[in-house]
């Protein structure tokens, strides 16, 4: 017999604007919208706290939110208590079993009710808050292209790129645009020969180096490192989040600008914000923790400095292929005679205090209308992407009886 997931009439005060999904009389008109957050990295916990944001702000007039949780082991779980088990609260009956098949005429979840019982929860769209490896770096993308999913933000292509900063930041360069000297190695090679990988880093960058993840956001693993000594403890902390570790020349004293794009093939930017960061770079604890940065919206910068850096902003968005949005990040020496790209972030964070719905909210895009025109943006590519031919019809059985 088949037992549904029981979604309680009162639901913890940080759900209770959420507009959950029950099993049945799913109003047809309202988007079926899975939110898909948690994940196996190192930003998990950043990711649950962007969740919560969206899920709060989404339109219940216009969507049916589907919470989809995954743990940092991998387990995906759907139902109303998720975002709280995975936040450390004990499982209940809120919580069930998932699993998101790659068989497009599934449309959405296989629920599991035990003892091989399972449900189909039909998917409009999924949203994806999904911070790091194994989930904005493409692979999630891959799944939702499989299961011809319409979701929010960049493709498989754009979202690798995104993801790994070196490779970015190659096709940035080739792009003509301006980003900070840096070189890139493997975690084997460093084993291998480290004293000739710090010799060509102290002839290459000098120092201070910033050596980070490449694969990895939210300032975790990322050093600054003023010394050889520093250099190797930097580069051990680096590869323990990723295979490869890239290492950046040191804008010194630089302002931290940081733009947010949002659009398919005409992206629009919103004017520059920056971060005052409470540490001596942007750190972890900086972002999160500590709550003592600052943010300044718009930039004190000038007309002409601030429209290059939006007109950079669009160029590098699009040189990585981004859909939807992404946040593009800049380095602006102090005396404004050098503009540095960063990086760009194809799924930026949505947390309360997060810069990206930050200023468009300053733009007059407030935060609910941003989440609709982002699920818009997606349903539109969608469309676009549905009507390409899948099949070719070559005039003969050549390969029948293969």
């Amino acid at each position: 017999m088949r037992v549904p997931l029981h979604f309680p009439r009162t639901v913890p005060s940080f759900l209770n604007a959420f507009t959950l999904f029950t099993l049945t009389h799913i109003p047809m008109e309202k988007i079926r919208l899975g939110v898909l957050f948690g994940g196996r990295s190192g930003e998990h916990e950043v990711s649950l706290v962007s969740a919560a944001s969206v899920m709060q702000a989404l339109d219940p007039a216009r969507f049916i939110v589907i919470p989809i949780g995954i743990a940092k082991s991998g387990a995906w779980l759907t139902g109303p208590d998720v975002l709280a088990h995975l936040n450390g609260a004990e499982r209940s009956e809120g919580v069930a079993d998932c699993f998101l098949p790659p068989d497009p005429t599934r449309h959405g979840l296989l629920v599991c009710h035990g003892e091989g019982a399972f449900e189909n929860i039909a998917l409009d769209a999924v949203f994806p808050v999904l911070h790091g490896t194994c989930g904005e770096d493409g692979t999630i993308q891959g799944l939702l292209e499989l299961a011809e999913l319409p979701y929010v933000g960049s493709g498989v292509l754009a979202s690798a790129l995104g993801m790994d900063k070196a490779l970015q930041k190659r096709v940035h360069v080739q792009s003509g645009l301006p980003v900070v000297p840096f070189a890139s190695f493997s975690g084997k090679a460093w084993l291998e020969k480290p004293d000739e990988i710090i010799r060509y880093l102290e002839d290459a960058l000098g120092y201070p180096v910033f050596v980070k993840p490449p694969n990895l956001g939210s300032s975790v693993g990322i050093s600054k490192a003023r010394t050889r000594e520093e250099l190797i403890v930097a580069v051990d902390l680096a590869r323990g989040y990723d295979r490869t570790v890239i290492v950046e020349q040191s804008v010194e004293n630089a302002r931290e600008i940081e733009v947010a794009v949002l659009g398919n093939e005409a992206p629009i930017a919103s004017m520059p914000g920056e971060i005052v960061p409470s540490n001596e770079f942007y750190d972890y604890n900086a972002k999160y923790v500590d709550g003592a940065s600052a943010t300044l919206i718009p930039a004190e910068l000038p007309e002409g400095i601030g429209e290059q850096v939006r007109a950079l902003a669009i160029a590098a968005y699009k040189a990585i292929g981004c859909e939807g949005m992404a946040r593009v990040d800049f380095l602006v020496t102090r005396d404004l005679a050098h503009i540095v790209l960063n990086e760009v972030n194809t799924i930026p964070g949505f947390t309360s205090i997060s810069m990206y719905p930050k200023l468009f909210e300053a733009a007059g895009i407030p935060y609910t209308e941003l989440l609709s025109r982002l699920v818009d943006l997606a349903l539109e590519r969608h469309a676009e992407k549905s009507a390409l031919l899948r099949s070719y019809d070559p005039g003969t059985d050549w390969h029948r009886g293969v």
